[in-house]
């Protein structure tokens, strides 16, 4: 069977900060997966990244959010509307938070830091809320479980690597020795990292999610945050 696996880079600016971003594509003869879908926004430019590969949202045929941060699910609910028929793929404890049945648990922190950000902050902080707020929500169409073998590119192993968020997970392309990081580690100067410690909702967690990762060995490591590890 013939696949290919490609990450692509997504760019968002947020007051004076530029955040690029790089989703991964599995893509063989029955299926193309996106695993992540950038920011609200965001999606012309996935239209124009795969474009490139001669493919369209249309075609697309699921969609993998590690979890349910901004930044992975910004363009789901469009992407869906645009394609009704894909399947949205994500772990049961993240799917009330995506779906917004329950408060995703991103924006109740956020908030929470709002009401004790100091006053030269409180502006970034009220346009981070609302940003959140903006987030589409989503219903999730299949759960993932923690060592589920999908048949995505020769075989793709669903990897539970909690920390980040409660139930965020991470995937292991078996044939091709790839792990697609999500959020469970980031690259920081081409070094593994915790992403975004401040916020990480459980660092004892996520720091045995990425030594977890790390033990693999995989030949490479494509992180959401950071591109290639190697």
């Amino acid at each position: 069977m013939e696949y290919k696996i490609l990450s692509f880079p997504l760019s968002m600016s947020f007051g004076n900060t530029e955040n690029t971003v790089y989703p991964t594509l599995l893509w063989d003869n029955r299926n193309i997966i996106l695993v992540d879908c950038g920011f609200v926004g965001s999606l012309p430019q996935i239209e124009k990244e795969l474009g490139r590969h001669g493919l369209s949202v249309e075609q697309i045929t699921g969609l993998v959010l590690t979890h349910h941060d901004h930044d992975h699910m910004g363009s789901a609910a469009e992407i869906k509307r645009i394609n009704p028929h894909l399947k949205i793929y994500a772990s049961a404890v993240e799917a009330p938070y995506i779906s917004a049945h329950e408060k995703p648990l991103r924006l109740r922190q956020a908030e929470e830091m709002q009401e004790i950000l100091p006053p030269e902050q409180q502006d970034f902080g009220k346009a981070f809320c609302e940003m959140l707020r903006r987030v589409e929500p989503v219903q999730v169409d299949v759960f993932l479980r923690d060592e589920e073998l999908m048949d995505w590119c020769g075989g793709c192993r669903i990897i539970a690597t909690p920390g980040h968020t409660p139930g965020h997970i991470s995937l292991l392309m078996e044939k091709e020795s790839i792990v697609i990081t999500g959020d469970a580690f980031v690259l920081e100067d081409g070094k593994p990292a915790i992403a975004n410690p401040q916020f990480t909702l459980d660092i004892e967690q996520a720091t045995e999610s990425m030594e977890k990762l790390l033990s693999l060995k995989a030949k490479a490591y494509y992180c959401y945050h950071g591109g290639l590890l190697v």
